[in-house]
């Protein structure tokens, strides 16, 4: 499975972000994301309105129109306090949108966007003269243009009522709910300026506090509608609750554990090639391991989408099995309840479905090989260059790059086609999934790698119907935590580290409004070398078990604080089968005593 290093990333064009807020940083706006319509707004000729798609955060925006010889200019004055630095924030739609400030008492900002299309945000910044103590804030379009549409709009610096005097924060906004399984829904929200924690409100139930931007609500009933809203909260109080949002959870099956035992053990059989770890056969694959991933799958060619398996050649792999006694062992492994997949890609697999034929390619194909061998289901193992993500491609919540937009249409096909008893996994790199932290494509300016976080809206997407999603905690470059530090691969804590972003959520490439929600426990394994030959960043068994130790009981954690306990983990991926034996079974034994009985 291949490199690619987190040094690897082009940032040229990238502009980085400044310096956090102070601690006394409050948004003075009022009503800046028109939740409670144009309150505290003034709209120039009626020209402003409030509606509810588009919207960037929460469930309204301001939609304002020019005519004639008005701008359609929306204005509210904001006390501030003098001789004081503010930033002005707002996400905009429309070309000719301005944004800016006046009586500032020094200098009267402005910015503005000449291209239409997807949000954009604009920001701008001032400082107050001496003797200022209020400001206009204001938003307009421009002379015969169309409409154009503001959300989000915040102006973060000190708070006029002093030190000692904090105001509560605003209302969180952009709250998505999300049901994870029968039982769980997961939230995500914009971060709030000047907010300490959240508090997760839900009828009839007591509420929930949390100090991220997302949340996971679980001992839900199955078939059930659930509303949830979020207040933000410091030392001065509590905020007005968020816009609603709600989710219901399904009757059962979902992404589920597809019958795997509550810890489970992963790995990679080398059935179709050879590369010096030695040939196993199918009939004698340990018991330790529960699910069975073949590799590979690969295409008839980069773009076909075709996808074609064979057994290793037995000029390759001499104690090669016959293919009736390879079907013949996958369906004894299936009796005694393990579960056995098709992986697609690996290292040298590229598969770009670029196009709707090789997307139908790939959904008969694929189901071909399942129905062929006797297979559970699908293991997605794109890597190097099978995803990347096309320019202006910049939420992964609605992913407009056709590769990304085919794939997960091709597996929804196949999930619907085999029914809530088909087992979907999937093997990204740290490169593609969190380094989405730091890092979104090529970023708005352009000039960054386009594969950088590109499985993201993949496994977005798909986290309704996802069984196990296994990074490689290994081949990887240093990637930044939470923790916003530098974790490397070898010891503890990069795993502790990699897999608390999966389970707590992060906000992709720093934008706290578009927040990738946690996956549930069960949903992850860890995914590590089975040893030194099988690829970079192997992890003696010591430090998995610290690894384990952490995540499951917040014990052994280091100098890491996880943002949580997850004791229902799933489990640990390797690669691979034929490595581990070559190592004398060193990885699984030591799965096996972590949690004895786990195997089926």
């Amino acid at each position: 499975m291949s490199f690619l290093g987190a040094a690897a990333l082009a940032v040229a064009g990238f502009l980085a972000a400044g310096p956090p807020a102070a601690a006394a940083d409050a948004d003075l706006m009022r009503n800046g994301g028109f939740e409670a319509g144009l309150d505290g707004w003034s709209c120039s000729a009626g020209s402003g309105a409030v509606v509810t798609t588009p919207v960037h955060g929460g469930s309204s925006a301001l939609r304002a129109t020019p005519a004639g010889q008005d701008n359609a200019r929306c204005s509210q004055t904001v006390t501030v306090k003098p001789d004081s630095a503010y930033t002005l924030t707002a996400w905009v739609q429309g070309a000719y949108v301005y944004l800016g400030a006046s009586g500032t008492g020094t200098t009267d900002v402005s910015t503005w966007t000449q291209s239409p299309g997807a949000w954009k945000q604009l920001t701008t910044g001032f400082r107050t003269g001496p003797s200022t103590t209020s400001v206009t804030v204001y938003t307009h379009g421009w002379y015969g243009q169309p409409a154009h549409v503001t959300d989000d709009l915040t102006l973060v610096g000190p708070d006029p009522g002093g030190t000692g005097q904090p105001r509560p924060p605003a209302a969180p906004t952009g709250l998505t709910a999300s049901a994870g399984s029968s039982s769980t829904v997961s939230l995500s929200w914009a971060a709030v300026p000047g907010a300490t924690s959240y508090t997760v409100h839900r009828d009839g139930a007591a509420p929930l506090s949390v100090t991220t931007t997302s949340a996971a609500v679980t001992g839900l009933a199955a078939s059930t509608t659930y509303t949830f809203q979020v207040t933000a909260v410091n030392a001065a109080g509590e905020s007005e609750k968020s816009a609603p949002a709600s989710a219901t959870t399904p009757s059962g099956g979902g992404g589920g554990g597809g019958g795997l035992p509550a810890h489970a053990l992963v790995g990679y059989l080398h059935a179709s090639f050879a590369n010096g770890s030695g040939y196993v056969r199918m009939a004698d694959v340990p018991d330790s391991w529960d699910v069975i991933d073949l590799a590979f799958g690969e295409p008839t060619s980069v773009t076909s989408g075709d996808i074609r398996f064979r057994l290793c050649p037995v000029a390759e792999c001499p104690t090669v099995e016959s293919e009736a006694e390879f079907k013949a062992a996958i369906k004894a492994k299936r009796a005694a309840g393990k579960k056995v997949l098709i992986s697609i890609g690996g290292q040298n697999g590229q598969v770009q479905l670029g196009t709707t034929a090789a997307r139908d390619a790939f959904v008969s194909s694929v189901g071909r090989i399942i129905d062929e061998y006797g297979l559970d289901g699908l293991d997605v193992d794109f890597e190097g260059h099978s995803l990347s993500l096309a320019a202006g491609d910049t939420d992964f919540r609605a992913p407009t790059t056709p590769g990304i937009v085919n794939l997960i249409s091709a597996v929804k096909t196949l999930k619907a086609k085999y029914g809530p008893g088909f087992v979907l996994t999937m093997a990204p790199e740290t490169f593609f999934v969190q380094l989405g932290y730091q890092y979104y494509g090529s970023g708005p300016w352009g000039g960054q790698d386009p594969r950088a976080g590109a499985y993201l809206p993949v496994i977005h997407a798909l986290r309704d119907d996802l069984t196990l999603l296994h990074v490689q905690d290994y081949n990887s470059g240093s990637i930044m935590g939470l923790d916003n530090q530098y974790h490397s691969m070898g010891g503890a804590d990069f795993h502790i580290a990699m897999t608390d972003m999966l389970l707590t959520g992060f906000p992709v490439a720093g934008n706290t409004a578009r927040v990738f929600p946690p996956l549930r426990p069960d949903q992850i394994a860890i995914g590590l070398p089975a040893t030194p030959n099988a690829g970079n960043g192997h992890t003696a068994p010591a430090e998995v078990n610290k690894a384990l130790d952490c995540l499951t009981k917040k014990t052994n954690c280091g100098a890491y604080q996880t943002h949580g306990t997850w004791p229902a983990l799933r489990g640990l991926m390797t690669w691979s089968i034929n490595w581990d034996r070559f190592g004398g079974g060193e990885f699984s034994r030591n799965f096996d005593a972590y949690f004895p009985g786990a195997a089926s």
